[in-house]
């Protein structure tokens, strides 16, 4: 597989793609951990 002089940017580009996707994924797991809890604290105040 030959990039060609601009390797370096395609790959750049692939790793800051990759970076930003699994900070994207691990926000949305934070977020639905958070969701749960507050879901949780509200049925409990209910009883």
């Amino acid at each position: 597989m030959d990039l060609g002089p601009h390797a370096g940017f395609i790959w750049a580009s692939y790793a800051f793609t990759a970076l930003v996707m699994a900070v994207l994924v691990l926000n949305a797991v934070r977020d639905r951990r958070a969701q749960r809890r507050a879901l949780r604290a509200l049925g409990d105040d209910r009883r």
